[in-house]
């Protein structure tokens, strides 16, 4: 099984309550602070229970050819096999990949061409409190493929910052989606204020002064 990796994060022991909320209501949010594991954890723990792949929408190339690679290593594969990518001019998939990253904007396309995504059992939308153009189509064009041709299809919101009340509305329809929630480690942190020994002066555009190394 996909989900079946060695790491251990944050989000993992709400993965279940994750799955078991999509296969109830065919739609979720997930709120998980940075760092917890929601958008390389929650993509396997997906497609081991969904038929068809699962599409993952990020608001940048650089972040989902990053989010690829890290769910490919911790599979111990290569890019373009059972994990794969696609953004602007370069795609790497293959027969065996069930997991895609893409961006935003490739998301709208596909929809635009065919708002049915045959051959797509899941898409989460990551970042998704990030307002832009690409993303609010994304989220507008699945929602409606859902509720009219797709009603199989889950769908995921994913944010360490979401307006939970919204997103919840807008994926849910008539009754609000479920939202799980994922709690990241807190650690104590403690102030220090130590002086300079002597005044400094302004900072400029010269060198670093003498005093702050």
């Amino acid at each position: 099984m996909l989900s079946d990796v060695t790491v251990d994060l944050p989000v993992r022991p709400v993965l279940p309550a994750l799955v078991a909320a999509l296969d109830a209501a065919g739609a979720g949010v997930l709120v998980a602070p940075p760092g917890t594991g929601k958008t390389t954890l929650a993509p396997l723990a997906v497609a081991d229970r969904v038929t068809g792949r699962v599409v993952i929408a990020q608001p940048r190339r650089v972040a989902a050819r990053a989010a690829a690679r890290r769910m490919a290593e911790l599979l111990g594969e290569r890019v373009g096999e059972r994990i794969g990518y696609a953004v602007r001019g370069e795609r790497r998939v293959g027969p065996a990949t069930r997991i895609e990253v893409v961006t935003t904007g490739l998301l709208v396309r596909r929809l635009h061409h065919d708002p049915e995504l045959p051959g797509t059992g899941a898409v989460l939308l990551d970042e998704c409190h990030e307002r832009q153009l690409d993303a609010d189509l994304a989220l507008a064009f699945t929602v409606e493929a859902r509720a009219t041709l797709r009603p199989d299809l889950w769908l995921l919101a994913m944010s360490a910052t979401p307006d939970t009340d919204r997103f919840a509305a807008l994926l849910g329809g008539p009754t609000p989606a479920p939202v799980v929630r994922a709690d990241s480690a807190l650690h104590p942190v403690g102030r220090i204020w130590v002086p300079p020994a002597r005044p400094i002066a302004p900072p400029g555009a010269g060198p670093v002064g003498r005093a702050l190394t």
